[in-house]
């Protein structure tokens, strides 16, 4: 008899307030009996708004953010967080760029506005770029050192020919060494407007109180009037439409020095955020072949068979599109067998379907998962900021937990069936040098 924490019917864990400025700033509050107080504010910037021409720009921008503006210095922001026993922190993605801070609620109204001014104000100074250039460039050169790094760059740009995912975040060095300060100031005009932003305040405060801090703090900053030339939401804004499926399947194979196992990373093209309905499925999918020591492809692989030293499944969810992806490390005389099986593990799904068991124990997963990653506001504030950014609307995250709970074994057969042809797919071996 499977028991689960839950019932089938999740009770509401969140009731955030989300309101609309006319400037265009979404806010979404929540009051949290937590002592502590997050701002995570969400661009609609990341990479793939970039021209190959300044490929990088998202994210060399997130670092010029702390380089000081007109009322702060630099480094002056970072020491009030730092006496106040704050934190603070940034993240540059394809999709988005965010920003924030935690801090006692005592704190928050003073340093919620010296937050909007360094992200919306800043000074983006010749030296100060030129000294951070030299970061960026150490940034990307450690990447390229990386081998999962690097076969993940392999693999995005296998998956997706015209769509911008097929982009390095970071961008190529080539590129951002002959970016300019000019460039990065029309770049900043452009897409940190109020309306590509979210400003998500969760924490022990009353709502009201967190809305007006937040709304004051933009005014504060001077952002309220601003129009933005071109923005991802303007209607001459160009969405590219979501790639087609494989046709055949594509192999590549690379040798890497560095390595002491081969890599293995087989993908499909599947629906994105802008299709969520499409996904949860597909989570599932990956959760039952591949979440944790008793999910199919682990057991049978690795902790059976020994044929790989791990291997992991994946639906990654970008905004346009995702990708099915499986990567294992393994010898490299296990290559072919382990590709067999990983394809026969697909094909038994799609012609027998899954059990309630196997269900069960992901709906169990997903909705105490849910449960532990809402208890703090940051976790929260990560959270609403993502979909609210992303989608507009608040509903699929909220909802997720309910929406696993509701898929069935015909579900995942039928989503295996759609999405993971046996005859088109993408491979990448990487071997180490023999």
């Amino acid at each position: 008899m499977t028991s689960t924490l839950l019932p089938p019917t999740l009770p509401r864990l969140n009731s955030p307030t989300t309101c609309k400025l006319p400037s265009g700033l979404t806010i979404v509050a929540e009051q949290i009996p937590v002592e502590a107080v997050s701002l995570n504010l969400w661009f609609k910037v990341g990479s793939s708004v970039e021209p190959d021409e300044i490929n990088g720009m998202a994210h060399f921008l997130e670092h010029m953010v702390f380089k000081g503006t007109d009322k702060l210095q630099a480094g002056e922001f970072e020491r009030y967080i730092e006496e106040s026993g704050a934190i603070t922190n940034a993240a540059t993605s394809q999709d988005y760029t965010h920003y924030y801070i935690t801090t006692a609620p005592k704190d928050f109204a003073k340093l919620a506005p010296l937050q909007m001014d360094v992200v919306l104000n800043p000074s983006i100074a010749d030296d100060a770029f030129e000294r951070e250039r030299l970061v960026v460039l150490e940034e990307i050169r450690r990447s390229q050192d990386s081998p999962g790094r690097r076969n993940y760059l392999r693999s995005m740009e296998m998956l997706f020919k015209t769509l911008p995912y097929r982009r390095p975040v970071l961008g190529p060095a080539s590129v951002v060494e002959n970016l300019t300060p000019q460039q990065m100031r029309d770049f900043h005009a452009s897409y940190y407007q109020p309306q590509s932003l979210t400003a998500v305040a969760v924490g022990n405060l009353p709502v009201s109180e967190l809305v007006e801090i937040v709304a004051d703090s933009l005014a504060t900053a001077g952002a309220t009037e601003r129009v933005a030339p071109l923005h991802i939401d303007s209607p001459t804004f160009s969405v590219p439409a979501p790639e087609q499926p494989f046709r055949d399947i594509v192999l590549r194979e690379y040798v890497d020095e560095s390595l002491q196992q081969a890599r293995l990373v087989m993908m499909w093209r599947v629906p994105g955020l802008v299709d969520v309905e499409e996904t949860y499925a597909l989570d599932v999918l990956a959760a039952i072949l591949g979440r944790g020591r008793t999910s199919r492809m682990i057991q049978d692989l690795r902790e059976e068979r020994g044929l790989v030293s791990s291997i992991s499944i994946s639906n990654m969810t970008y905004r346009l599109q995702g990708a099915f992806y499986i990567s294992a490390a393994l010898p490299a005389e296990n290559i072919e067998t382990v590709v067999a099986i990983i394809l026969d593990h697909i094909r038994t799904l799609q012609l027998e379907g899954v059990s309630e068991t196997e269900i069960s124990r992901i709906r169990t997963q997903v909705a105490n998962g849910f449960i532990f990653h809402n208890e703090s506001p940051s976790d929260r504030s990560t959270l609403y900021g993502y979909f609210q950014s992303m989608l507009g609307d608040l509903a699929p995250a909220l909802n997720y937990p309910n929406r696993i709970q509701a898929i069935d074994a015909t579900d995942v057969q039928q989503a295996a069936q759609k999405y993971l042809d046996l005859k088109a797919y993408g491979t990448i071996i990487t071997r180490p040098k023999a």
